[in-house]
């Protein structure tokens, strides 16, 4: 960043009071924030800000000519698909983050999701679960940044949404004199450049532009339906047994229709302002049969993961359609919880 130029507090994006249609713009020079923050925190108001990640990689790249400490955060409902290549990247040290803990249920023990990572042999100092809104584990975190700091930077990468901005809102609450804020939102692409935070005269935080999930479903509803998606409290999990010819729907957004199988076991980790609702009869119900057909051969105990929604864990083994808009990404995995 250039020293002699102003920056965003919120997001980070380079001032400037010229252009009220550009990104950056604000009303004047003397503000902290620009003009999309501040309707952002203040009014709740959103502006869509569309980013290639090749941006994105590049500045996670430089990252990686550090030798600095890396905090890789990722959110538990929606755990990146690509952790292997994003930790491929940057040959720093890394603790990973898992992060919005308070979103799945208490009966899920914290080992578990540790030891799942784990069996990935991706070589991180730490894998560390957190919950901001709970205050778990923030603490030790801050006790193994220090431990494993390399310089007084440290930097905080992940994709958009994994909750960056939040714990880092909340390591200066709790750590730090700095009265700065950064914006926290929701929705994607809410910070747009590299951040530095002070939180003592030993520790750095640089925050980074989540890359971007472009095959998100976020990115293909609006704002209010965002919302919706995003968890506000502990998911209840909804269980539906489905036979052979019966269906799941998630508002008008997915359908799963159960198409080969034995009597087998549903378990959705959705936000529950999300409505559901099962189809007994798949033959005679067209809905949602416009949008864009996905045929997977489900093993036993997998999860379908919908990205940027959640996922639904499948007990046993049958062959499942997915009717959902092109080019929102879903895949099966070896069973989360």
């Amino acid at each position: 960043m250039d020293n002699n130029k102003k920056y965003c507090k919120g997001c980070g994006i380079l001032l400037q009071d010229q252009n009220l249609l550009q990104e950056g713009y604000t009303t004047s020079l003397e503000n902290d924030y620009c003009q999309r923050c501040f309707r952002l925190k203040n009014y709740g108001d959103y502006q869509v800000v569309t980013k290639s990640n090749e941006e994105y990689l590049n500045i996670i790249k430089s990252v990686g000519e550090t030798k600095d400490l890396v905090l890789y955060i990722t959110d538990l409902l929606n755990l990146d698909e690509d952790i292997t290549k994003i930790r491929n990247l940057i040959n720093n040290k890394m603790i990973l983050v898992l992060n919005k803990r308070d979103c799945l249920p208490e009966s899920v023990k914290d080992e578990k999701l540790i030891k799942y990572i784990e069996d990935m042999n991706l070589n991180f100092e730490e894998i560390i679960v957190v919950s901001v809104k709970n205050n778990l584990n923030i603490d030790y975190l801050f006790r193994k940044i220090k431990y494993f700091q390399t310089s007084r930077n440290v930097y905080i990468i992940g994709h958009t949404n994994a909750g960056k901005s939040s714990l880092i809102n909340k390591l200066i609450e709790t750590y730090s004199e700095n009265g700065q804020e950064l914006t926290v939102s929701p929705l994607p692409s809410t910070t747009l450049n590299m951040i530095k935070i002070d939180i003592n005269k030993y520790l750095t935080l640089i925050d980074t532009p989540g890359l971007v999930s472009s095959d998100s479903i976020l990115n293909r509803v609006d704002v209010s339906m965002i919302k919706k998606m995003s968890p506000k409290k502990e998911i209840k999990p909804r269980t539906y047994q489905l036979k052979k010819g019966q269906s799941i729907v998630i508002e008008d957004l997915i359908r799963i229709d159960y198409i080969e199988g034995n009597k087998n076991s549903f378990t959705l980790f959705i936000s529950n302002d999300l409505k559901v609702k099962r189809l007994f009869n798949i033959i005679n119900n067209d809905n949602l049969k416009d949008k864009s057909k996905i045929t997977y051969n489900v093993k036993y105990n997998e999860d379908l993961v919908i990205g940027g929604m959640g996922f639904i864990k499948i007990v046993n083994k049958g062959t499942i359609d997915i009717y959902i808009d092109s080019g929102v990404k879903t895949y099966l995995r070896k069973s989360l919880i």
